[in-house]
């Protein structure tokens, strides 16, 4: 029995290859009826469009724009005073900023306004959109004792029916806040950093505290409780007495005003115009 087991194995396995090797020639045939293997791929694999790549090779740049501040001075109309209209010291202009201002500007910078509201003086009006040009005479980006950026702007011209005239003139308000010295200052940050170091202080303290108070509560720890509230006191203390030293490690705010905003410009001099 054992024999015939083994006799009817070695057959069926010996079968197999040849019935395999018939059914794929019999499945190649049929494929060869229907299609063209020669040209199979071409049949079965859509047209794909080629792909341009030489476009998306090539890096477009963006342009950065950036504000276009003028490089020459206006030419100043020279005036005999004796045959000129006086615009007298003191006088104000509202005006608008042609471009933004900042703490990055570089001294000698040209700087325009251009009036918003009429001027009337005695024998003269100063009409809207006249404009007064100035030029910056000192700058600093925001600084790490505290201080903001700066900028001082002093105005030079005015620019009348066509021409322009020297006239000596200071900012006197931005954005409708007052300026002191004509110096146009960034937000001041020394306080703020004292405020900020004593209030590191304060919650070393409560964190002190709240040790104290878990180390009360133990009846082993007890003994050792008060230290926490200690060092807490010490480090609250510290904090305390050297904010103002530590207050000047705290940097300025930095100072730009975009373009459009409100000035207030104020003669310092007695300027003339021609009649």
């Amino acid at each position: 029995m054992k024999k015939f087991v083994v006799f009817f194995l070695v057959v069926f396995f010996s079968l197999i290859p040849s019935f395999a090797l018939e059914l794929d020639l019999s499945v190649d045939e049929e494929i060869k009826k229907k299609y063209n293997s020669s040209k199979l791929n071409y049949d079965v694999l859509p047209n794909l469009p080629k792909v341009d790549n030489s476009q998306n090779q090539a890096q477009t740049s963006v342009p950065k724009t950036q504000p276009i501040y003028s490089t020459t001075v206006p030419q100043i109309t020279k005036i005999d005073p004796k045959d000129a209209i006086k615009l007298p010291k003191w006088t104000k202009f509202q005006v608008k900023s042609n471009q933004t201002i900042s703490d990055s500007l570089r001294e000698g910078t040209n700087i325009s306004f251009t009036t918003t509201t009429p001027v009337y003086k005695k024998y003269i009006t100063v009409p809207t959109g006249s404009k007064l040009n100035g030029i910056i005479t000192n700058s600093h980006r925001a600084q790490v004792t505290g201080n903001g950026g700066l900028v001082v702007i002093k105005i030079t011209s005015l620019t009348y029916n066509g021409k322009t005239y020297a006239v000596n003139g200071k900012i006197t308000k931005a954005n409708y806040k007052k300026i002191f010295l004509n110096n146009i200052k960034g937000k001041r940050q020394y306080l703020k950093g004292i405020e900020k170091q004593v209030n590191k202080g304060e919650n070393f303290y409560k964190k002190a505290k709240i040790a104290t108070n878990k180390l009360s509560n133990n009846p082993i720890l007890v003994v050792i409780s008060p230290i926490p509230m200690v060092v807490g006191v010490a480090g609250y203390a510290g904090a305390t007495v050297l904010s103002p030293l530590t207050g000047l490690t705290n940097k300025g705010g930095n100072l730009s005003i975009p373009s459009g905003s409100q000035f207030e410009i104020k003669l310092l001099e007695d300027a003339f115009i021609a009649k």
